[in-house]
């Protein structure tokens, strides 16, 4: 699949939208009538992102409360969760309008019994969106090991006496999501794993060590388990999206996909990477060239932090720079992470949005035609 101009997933959510999610939680509002809201937000988000001049959408992640909500909320043994499950860390802000803000890891949170699917994650999204237009329907779906947040030996023990024995049964729930999306005629799927690039910093590196796994065994368990969920569809394109944290317009870590760039990019079995640099905090492009030839390296140059206007000149310059490390042909641009990994959003506007996606489609159009 040759995509120039590429989304990540989510997308700002309508207030009419989230104020119809707090109305049908609380009762107010029924199934039907927030459904309704739901599909009015899906069919807003692709016609913003058709008339900017993509050629693949997504459907904005809006029927979810964070880009990796939908496991917890359709597959039994999970116990108590709330958006601080997908929230918790020290979040860091650029400026004086966002500043730092630290969340703590919920007491309770965590995997307390044998996982089953009550139902699809993805599905749903994937075939309502697909009706909605002709174009590609990209499909995001959380890396297995990104909920090793969910498992502690203390409240998750007796159902799963090892991290990697919760992690296989996580991902053969997401290696059957694929296949059903397969099935139903799904081209394109993301994989989201932002918890790789947190193995960068010592402090959230300690954490993930903590669960039980070293880092020399995240680098090959973890893609090891990411292969399993995609392996077996050729003719599907899969792509591989490593961010260093996105919520509220704040960020989790910084520093080169260097220590990284070897071991994962090299291993993942994703035709597209899709890589964060909207700033100096993602370093310079040198680990591209870690990239085995066959993969697009997706350039995340447009950032969704901030309403910050880029210009088709100042994204022309970041492709003509990282096409020192890897040739023109196996690059493409997008943003740098969703507009809304979750239900708090960042902070921009919704004209903003949508000139960040205008201007990604203008410069795929005048570097590569």
């Amino acid at each position: 699949m040759t995509v120039r101009a590429d989304v990540v997933g989510s997308m700002l959510r309508p207030p009419e939208l989230l104020e119809a999610r707090d109305e049908y939680l609380s009762g107010e509002l029924s199934a039907p009538d927030f459904k309704r809201v739901e599909d009015e937000a899906v069919r807003r988000a692709i016609r913003i992102q058709e008339e900017a001049g993509l050629s693949v959408v997504t459907d904005g992640e809006m029927r979810r409360e964070s880009f990796q909500s939908q496991m917890v909320e359709a597959t039994e043994g999970f116990g108590e969760h709330s958006i601080d499950s997908y929230l918790w860390g020290d979040w860091r802000g650029d400026d004086e309008t966002v500043g730092d803000k630290a969340t703590e890891r919920p007491e309770a949170m965590g995997v307390v019994g044998k996982l089953r699917r009550r139902r699809h994650l993805s599905v749903e999204e994937f075939v309502y969106s697909r009706a909605c237009t002709d174009k590609v329907v990209k499909i995001t779906l959380p890396s297995p090991s990104l909920y090793a947040n969910f498992w502690t030996p203390e409240v998750s023990g007796e159902a799963y006496p090892t991290l990697d024995s919760f992690l296989e049964d996580v991902a053969e729930i997401l290696r059957g999501e694929v296949e059903e999306l397969v099935r139903l005629g799904a081209e394109y799927i993301q994989i989201d794993a932002p918890h790789y690039p947190l193995l960068l910093d010592p402090a959230t590196r300690e954490f993930y060590e903590r669960r039980g796994w070293n880092l020399d065994r995240w680098l090959s368990r973890g893609v090891e388990l990411d292969n399993f969920v995609m392996e077996g569809h050729p003719g599907v394109t899969f792509a591989f999206h490593l961010c260093r944290g996105n919520q509220g317009s704040r960020w989790l870590v910084s520093g080169s996909y260097e220590p990284l760039a070897a071991r994962v990019f090299g291993s993942i079995n994703a035709e597209r990477l899709m890589l964060e640099y909207d700033d100096e905090r993602s370093g310079g492009f040198e680990p591209l060239s870690h990239i085995p030839d066959g993969k697009t390296a997706v350039l995340g140059l447009v950032t969704t932090k901030s309403g910050r206007r880029e210009t088709p000149e100042e994204l022309e310059g970041g492709i003509h720079e990282a096409s020192k490390y890897i040739p023109l042909e196996r690059l493409a641009i997008s943003p740098q992470c969703g507009f809304a990994t979750s239900i708090v959003g960042n902070s921009l506007s919704f004209e903003d949005e949508e000139n960040k996606l205008r201007v990604l489609a203008e410069t795929a159009g005048r570097v590569w035609g």
